[in-house]
């Protein structure tokens, strides 16, 4: 019974949260909502015994991910005022595009359930002895290990662009030298004075 309360609390919590991710008009508070959704999402993968995509779902989603999202926000200072004005312009196309997801979707569930494929092949069974962690791993780094690589520089790929774009060319703003932070010496930032006593420091 309590499995049963305990799910329910957390899909629940986890479908309001997704909601108000889309539905929140400032940035931050749909980025604080995705976090929620993820712990719940988390609760939901221990109530199935799938104790590694929890863990990943807190450590890589709510730590990096979202703080991630957090800093792109912050740092590009993006007028949403002006991003909201062409609302309506692209309305029908996100529309469009959202009933072709959901068709998609429906498809893949009847996919999965129609066929003559066995359940065990489907869900991939490890032997009891075998923790997850285990399992997992020695799926991405034999049978899947150009792709969970391609997934590597993907990611890298993004971490450039958003290095790039948080580099930008901006006015008003003083650049960092470098070359002349390295090059000063010690006697060019610091002046040795045999100050008399009861006269104090001239600056």
């Amino acid at each position: 019974m309590i499995q049963v309360f305990a799910f329910y609390l957390f899909a629940s919590i986890v479908l309001v949260s997704g909601a108000m991710t889309i539905a929140s008009r400032n940035p931050v508070h749909s980025v604080l909502w995705l976090i929620f959704a993820f712990f719940n999402a988390a609760g939901l993968m221990l109530l199935v015994g799938a104790e590694f995509i929890a863990m990943l779902l807190v450590i890589v989603y709510v730590g990096a991910v979202s703080v991630l999202f957090l800093f792109v926000v912050m740092m590009l200072n993006i007028d949403f005022a002006e991003m909201r004005q062409g609302f309506v312009h692209y309305l029908w196309p996100g529309l469009a595009l959202a009933v072709a997801l959901a068709i998609e979707l429906f498809i893949a569930v009847n996919a999965w359930t129609a066929g003559g494929i066995e359940l065990a092949r489907r869900i991939a069974p490890t032997p009891d002895t075998t923790p997850n962690i285990e399992a997992i791993g020695d799926l991405l780094y034999t049978r899947y290990l150009y792709i969970f690589e391609g997934a590597g520089l993907v990611l890298l790929v993004a971490m450039i662009g958003a290095i790039v774009l948080t580099h930008r060319q901006r006015s008003g703003v003083k650049p960092q030298n470098i070359a002349r932070q390295v090059a000063r010496r010690p006697q060019d930032a610091t002046r040795n004075v045999d100050a008399p006593v009861g006269r104090g420091v001239k600056l």
